[in-house]
């Protein structure tokens, strides 16, 4: 058994927070280039340059690559052959997201829901915890702003709805949506489990990086066909019109109830902020 202290992980969270909001992941890099040579609107291939040149200029900066940093998404693969000592694991994740805003002049963003007072400190993180085999600890860091996470739908289908009803569901999501999640997205499609799962499985589809293809077969036809469908949407960058509206679709599937459907949506912006680190 192999211990490791609650202060490195708290070290390490204060970190990639702030990496995280000041660096484009090579990946969306990546697919800003290739949707530049699609991208037919001059409009919106002058928007894609815009970012491109905000991603240098955060990263020069050390500037957030967007106002809205985020809550503070946390995955956390905690191999069962670590045990972390010298507190709790929450507190020291929380004192992580909380420094890391702070001290990166990062704005912080989680209220009170029903005052909207402001609580200064942009906790508490949203944390997924799963035990993996080994002695090693992966941390994954998703800011998640809330101009993209206000578009993500859920919907409980009957099963009769088939996968057509599914994929009509997340195209509508995506149209209703429009310049609202500052286009080009990412989306992430959760399919099955149940009602708490399936938000989970959208998100979890995130972390996918762009450009990887899905190991399923199945799911990498439907991730083909419902891409193709949302850039034949028209809204292109930023809402204003052109052939690139998202980057990728990333879909997630797992068993569910046999009298269900579950489908879910989660909407990431173009910024697509995410940092890990194995400790």
């Amino acid at each position: 058994m192999r211990e490791l202290s609650v202060e490195v992980l708290e070290d390490a969270i204060k970190e990639l927070v702030m990496v995280a909001n000041y660096n484009a992941p090579e990946d969306v890099k990546r697919a800003f280039d290739l949707a530049l040579e699609k991208e037919e609107s001059e409009v919106g291939k002058k928007i894609l340059l815009e970012f491109k040149e905000n991603h240098k200029l955060a990263s020069e900066e050390k500037l957030g690559i967007c106002q809205d940093t985020g809550l503070a998404v946390i995955f956390l693969f905690l191999g069962q052959d670590v045990h972390l000592v010298g507190g709790d694991i929450y507190e020291a994740i929380n004192r992580g997201v909380e420094k890391g805003y702070t001290e990166g002049y990062l704005r912080k963003s989680t209220c009170d829901p029903l005052t909207r007072k402001n609580l200064g400190t942009n906790t508490p993180a949203i944390v997924h915890i799963k035990f993996i085999p080994g002695d090693k600890v992966k941390v994954v860091v998703m800011p998640k702003g809330g101009g993209a996470e206000n578009m993500s739908a859920l919907r409980m289908f009957p099963p009769s709805a088939g996968l057509e009803g599914a994929m009509d569901f997340v195209v509508e999501t995506v149209r209703k949506a429009g310049p609202n999640p500052c286009p080009p997205t990412i989306v992430g499609v959760g399919i099955g489990g149940n009602f708490e799962r399936v938000a989970f499985l959208a998100k979890r589809a995130l972390l996918r990086p762009i450009g990887s293809k899905n190991t399923d077969e199945r799911l990498a036809h439907i991730e083909e066909e419902l891409l193709e469908r949302i850039n034949k949407l028209g809204i292109g960058p930023m809402g204003l019109g052109g052939r690139i509206t998202s980057l990728a679709v990333h879909v997630e599937l797992e068993p569910c109830h046999i009298a269900s459907f579950p489908v879910a949506v989660n909407i990431e912006c173009n910024a697509h902020r995410h940092k890990s680190i194995e400790l």
